[in-house]
């Protein structure tokens, strides 16, 4: 074995083991947070959803259709969706911060806590999926995913685009903090423009041109799609205008932690 193989091998062995560490770390901080851990971490976006499926429900009924999908999956894939990304994406401001202290050790780097705190929530956000797709299977509500790999491969995706986003947030707002204020004031807005909640096909074409310009909307529409295939997504849906956004926001979040490592690192 050459040096230079033996070196790269040791370095993802460092690595991993700080990833390892971080998580555990992670994981007990939010449980040991309140008594109510768990309630928050799994149950409350969970009541969250169902409390806004359930007034839909109410308001709607039970056999309304959107684009060829029923309401109720149309609403719980689309918000299922949207949290996926937005917990990504404000889970990683603050990340640094919370961990300034262990850059005293230099295997620890800025990156390291928000790409855990980004892998911990992809876990909860994707067992949180699977709970409804199964209490759903149950109640003969019609939530296994049509197209099975390619929702899995949009799912991932749709983490994928809130680690590149949190990536940029998480550096960011280290540096500017009002940032991570600004982040946080718009996830209302979008999670409206996104077509998470409220269906977009019924806007002018006018306004939806502009919002079509939201990668978020593409990632939600073919989620649908993929789980539903009788779904007819909004026209003008892409998956590589949704992926060059993704690896788009990965290469500037990276950039942004290897341009000013210094100044995330100092306290």
């Amino acid at each position: 074995m050459s040096v230079s193989t033996y070196q790269s091998r040791t370095h993802w062995q460092v690595t991993w083991s700080v990833w390892q560490a971080l998580f555990v770390r992670e994981f007990l901080t939010r449980l040991a947070a309140d008594r109510l851990a768990w309630f928050w971490m799994l149950l409350e976006p969970i009541a969250i959803i169902s409390i806004m499926v359930g007034i839909r429900a109410f308001v709607l009924g039970t056999h309304s259709f959107i684009n060829g999908a029923s309401f109720i999956t149309w609403t719980l894939l689309g918000l299922l969706g949207y949290f996926m990304f937005r917990e990504n994406m404000m889970r990683s401001v603050g990340a640094i911060d919370a961990s300034i202290k262990l850059f005293t050790y230099r295997q620890v780097r800025p990156i390291d806590p928000v790409l855990v705190r980004c892998f911990l929530e992809g876990m909860l956000k994707s067992f949180v999926l699977f709970l409804f797709v199964v209490v759903g299977m149950l109640l003969d509500l019609d939530l296994f995913p049509d197209h099975f790999y390619s929702a899995v491969f949009i799912w991932i995706s749709l983490w994928m685009l809130g680690v590149g986003t949190g990536l940029a947030l998480g550096a960011a707002s280290r540096l500017i903090p009002e940032i991570g204020i600004i982040a946080r004031i718009t996830t209302l807005p979008l999670l409206l423009i996104s077509g998470a909640l409220l269906p977009l096909h019924m806007l002018p074409e006018e306004i939806l041109k502009f919002l079509m310009l939201n990668p978020l909307v593409h990632g939600l529409e073919l989620l649908r799609a993929a789980f539903v295939a009788s779904y007819r997504p909004l026209h003008g849906v892409s998956l590589a205008y949704f992926w060059f956004w993704i690896l788009g926001m990965m290469l500037f979040g990276l950039m942004l932690h290897l341009r000013f490592k210094r100044q995330l690192q100092a306290e």
